[in-house]
């Protein structure tokens, strides 16, 4: 644990400087003529007092400034009155003191009535005003209130940099701790230039030797150092140590941090000799300083715990583990992260020793600490924020795994417990943020309403500028005005409670038919808990697959090494998704049926045949993929008996397990379906075609999309039977709004309002990374901008200027943009719209993710580039299914079947997958 430094208020840092050496200047107290005597006398009391204070605050007697403290701020209250500015900055000391010892629930009433009486008395933009915001914001950091913390460190930064300019001390404090806030929520990469800028602005302001300098230079450590970037962190520490040391003297408290950060380097290292007389030097200073119950000697404990077993000295570790965990329950409540940490290293202590039940029952504590701090700060907050948060805990969801997987494989208690922690965090955040924006457009007001529309129109922004390579430095303003207005109005959304309802297994029993199961696969990193060095713990991925039926216990499969069954994912998929002639290219040869059977019964091997017998009489897969199991369609799998999967069950596929929860949209007024067909992509200039030196647009198009890696000289052209596909719908469909050639713009998707389906026939295409691409670019920033569809006017988008709405691509970042709350169906009749950019535990950021996003019950999207007759027929015969009551999978499985039996390979039949709601839709059909 890094304790994250808390801002000290105007009298606060006046204590400070006098710590350090700066002339003490006592707080000026105003007084009358009348009373002058008694005043006098009170007042000279208080600044007795006060020294007190500076003096035990400087020696780290933080129990022992209380009284004094206390006795402060009575005098003040009887001589001042109980608003006046001065009692404001006691408060702010008091709150400071018990912060130190931890006791929280004492310290927030304190900063709040500090506040309030600061902003009354000086207005909302005073110095006073900040520090007293970044005081209340470091103890909701301490507690773990992440985003509440950030909104008043934010505004704090905001103030002092106006009042103070951008190079002042202070603003360097403010820098910090939101650099501190970020790191402690896993968001390295927003909180390192915070604070490299804070060090940069006290080394000048200060000199090179200040403990503020100290203070700096011990949180960029503790960032490299959290990054396993120890010969970074090394001399940062080493630096911090000794400016404290000369400063502070060797018994202070802030020694004692930079001690334990300095021994959990070496431990991590494997320099034990090194570490443990630090660590125990950390913890006696602690002990001495803050009293055997503070959380810094919790802390203390646990790093000396974690060296013994480290050491295999697992007698000498428990007692410290288990000392550690009462003093952080008791000073921080039982629901802090830091108790959630302590529980976790127990889990592992009893793991390491084969003690198997109290290692189960410590894990699952440790789960429900995690979860409780996942709905306290998923709630709100920036998706980037929300994602940095859900990583913190990562390790932990491997960690249960693999104590189930690899320590108590026949404990029923582990399985649950496993399966408990992927159904919670599995598509976690995809489902958070779907929600979040449903809710704000079910609730806007019209006073965010100019925001909501503000925040959409940068997110196509953003999309655009991705896909043009805008400079980084070009795109960052805008992202950063882009996440600050969703940072607001997710704070606005009126359903956040129901949002983060914990997922259990019993809740997705109650919702899996009778006749199904649902098959949730899982990638893990296992972990050892015996491993010495923190580079040791983790093992080679592995795939786990959990079966849940509507009752009865999990049952699971150990799938083995990633790097075995990835292979044989990759050669499955280029087998079936290539045609069986492709005259337009010279590689791949062309594969008979009974080849491609071949591949896909190798696959099959590895992946569903070891589940099969775990299945029962179930016929329906409710399968929820992983990783690059997000890339293949099932149904194309074989079995022993030489038979496609699709041949024995009905398929449908679904994020995360916690999908079947997600309730029904009730009370919207559902638009006629609209199909979207054979855009006019504009003709070409001359100089494009002039680059591309050979015809773009032969007599026949087969697929409806071709390899690209780049959009800079693309063209794309019209698809012979998309027209007579949607025409065939229309008839089955006669109220649905067709939109085609010169209509079927991206301006007109994005107006869309809840159609109660959606349906696109045209081009499609998913943009992989170019090789060796910096990390840091608008197109990896910003994955949902790497997959389209294909509108009008594509290929004149040279003429478009700036215009978002003008270049022909409906990128994914667009689509969540498309108010499609209760859609029934987005139906994808385009190529590569399954694909996208693989994320484990979050599945595939790309069309699919964003039409789930934007509101879509279900969809029908393909995993290669499909035929184009061949999508006609599919579609056809797909909306017949769905007219006479079929379910939207059982729809998708009935026409592929007949495609099975007309063509046989799997190219033709098996790209399209559906995904979401599977029941039918009666009312869509008889609607008038």
């Amino acid at each position: 644990m890094r304790k994250v430094g808390v801002a000290v208020s105007r009298i606060g840092l006046i204590l400070m400087l006098g710590m350090f050496g700066v002339p003490l200047v006592a707080p000026s107290f105003s007084q009358s003529n009348s009373d002058a005597s008694e005043r006098s006398a009170a007042l000279k009391e208080a600044e007795e007092l006060y020294q007190q204070v500076v003096q035990f605050r400087k020696q780290g007697k933080y129990q022992a400034a209380i009284p004094p403290a206390q006795r402060i701020l009575t005098i003040l209250e009887k001589a001042l009155g109980a608003e006046h500015p001065d009692i404001a900055n006691s408060l702010n000391d008091l709150a400071g003191l018990y912060v130190e010892q931890g006791n929280y629930p004492a310290a927030e009433p304190l900063y709040k009535r500090s506040l309030a009486i600061l902003e009354k008395a000086l207005g909302s933009e005073h110095p006073d005003v900040a520090t007293s915001l970044n005081n209340l914001a470091g103890l909701y950091v301490e507690q773990g209130k992440y985003p509440a913390a950030e909104l008043l460190y934010k505004r704090a930064l905001a103030i002092k940099e106006k009042t103070l300019g951008s190079e002042h001390p202070n603003v360097a404090t403010g820098l910090n701790n939101l650099a501190g806030l970020y790191f402690a929520q896993g968001n390295y990469p927003a909180a390192e230039p915070l604070y490299k800028r804070a060090l940069a602005i006290v080394e000048k302001a200060l000199g090179a030797e200040h403990p503020y300098v100290a203070n700096s230079l011990n949180d960029l450590a503790a960032l490299y150092d959290s990054q396993g970037n120890y010969p970074a962190a090394e001399p940062l520490y080493k630096r911090s140590l000794a400016i404290r040391e000369k400063a502070l003297g060797a018994e202070h408290p802030y020694v004692a941090q930079s001690l334990n950060n300095l021994a959990e380097l070496y431990r991590k290292q494997g320099n034990y000799p090194a570490a443990e007389p630090l660590y125990k030097r950390s913890l006696a200073i602690r002990e001495k300083a803050l009293g055997a119950e503070h959380p810094d000697v919790a802390n203390s404990l646990n790093s000396l715990a974690e060296l013994y077993r480290s050491q295999g000295n697992y007698p000498a570790a428990e007692p410290l583990y288990k000392r550690s965990l009462a003093i952080s329950e008791k000073a921080l409540g039982a629901d802090h992260p830091d108790v959630g940490t302590s529980l976790n290293n127990l889990a592992g202590l009893y793991q390491s020793q084969g003690n198997i039940d109290p290692a189960i029952t410590f894990r699952q504590k440790s789960i429900e600490v995690e979860e409780y701090n996942l709905k306290l700060n998923l709630g709100s907050g920036t998706e980037t924020q929300k994602q940095a948060y859900i990583q913190t805990v990562s390790g932990t969801t491997n960690y249960t795994v693999s104590l189930h997987v690899q320590a108590a494989p026949t404990t029923p208690a582990a399985t649950r417990l496993a399966l408990t922690a992927i159904l919670q965090r599995k598509g976690r955040l995809l489902d958070i943020l779907s929600t979040n924006l449903q809710t704000l457009r079910q609730y806007i007001t019209p006073d965010i309403q100019p925001q909501f529309d503000q925040w959409l129109t940068l997110k196509s922004q953003l999309a655009n500028l991705a896909l043009k390579n805008t400079p980084i430095d070009k795109y960052r303003p805008i992202q950063q005005q882009a996440e600050e207005l969703e940072s607001n109005l997710n704070r606005r959304s009126a359903e956040l409670q129901a949002i983060n309802e914990t997922v259990t297994i019993a809740a997705v029993q109650k919702q899996i038919p009778t006749e199904a199961v649902l098959i949730e696969f899982f990638r893990y990193s296992p972990f050892n808990p015996k491993a010495a060095l923190d580079k040791d713990k983790w093992g080679k991925p592995r795939y786990v697959a959990y079966i849940l039926q509507n009752q009865g216990e999990p049952k699971w499969v150990d799938l083995g090494e990633a790097a075995t069954l990835e292979p044989s994912i990759q050669t499955f998929r280029q087998a079936i998704s290539r045609p069986p002639t492709n005259p337009d290219r010279e590689v791949d040869p062309q594969l008979t049926v009974a080849q491609v059977k071949q591949t896909a019964r190798e696959l099959d091997q590895k992946l569903m045949q070891p589940i099969r017998p775990l299945l029962g009489n179930a016929r329906h897969l409710l399968i929820s993929p992983d990783s690059d199991l997000n890339l293949i369609p099932f149904a194309a799998l074989v079995d022993q008996q030489n038979r496609f999967l699709i041949e024995t069950y009905d398929i449908t596929y679904l994020s995360s397990g916690r999908d079947l929860l997600r309730p029904n949209r009730k009370g919207i007024n559902l638009q006629n379906p609209v199909l979207f067909s054979d855009p006019d992509y504009g003709k070409p200039s001359d100089k494009l075609i002039a680059s591309i030196g050979r015809n773009p647009c032969p007599t026949q198009i087969a697929a409806r999309g071709e390899e690209i890696t780049s959009l800079a000289n693309q063209i794309f052209c019209q698809l012979p039977n998309v027209a007579a596909e949607t025409s065939a719908i229309q008839n089955l469909l006669p109220q649905a709004q067709l939109l085609s050639q010169a209509q079927a713009t991206k301006s007109a998707a994005k107006k869309l309002r809840n159609p109660s389906i959606l349906h696109f026939a045209t081009h499609g295409f998913f943009l992989p990374d170019p090789p060796n691409t910096n990390p840091d670019t608008p197109i990896r920033q910003n994955p949902l901008s790497q997959s389209a569809l294909v509108l009008a006017n594509f290929n004149q988008r040279q003429s478009c200027g700036d215009d978002p709405n003008c270049n022909g691509l409906l990128t994914a970042q667009d689509v969540t943009t498309i108010d499609l709350r209760g859609t029934k169906l987005v139906f994808l009749s385009a190529c590569e719209t399954g694909l996208g950019k693989v994320t484990n535990g979050e599945g595939v950021y790309g069309l699919r993710r964003a039409f789930t996003l934007a509101g879509a019950e279900s969809q029908v999207m393909s995993l290669w580039k499909v035929n184009d007759q061949v999508s006609r027929e599919l579609v056809e015969s797909y909306y017949k299914n769905l007219k006479a009551n079929q379910g939207r999978s059982q729809s998708l499985k009935t026409i592929q079947l007949d495609l099975l039996k007309k063509y046989g390979y799997p190219y033709y039949w098996a790209a399209f997958i559906p995904s979401g709601n599977w029941s039918a839709m009666p009312e869509i059909f008889t609607s008038p």
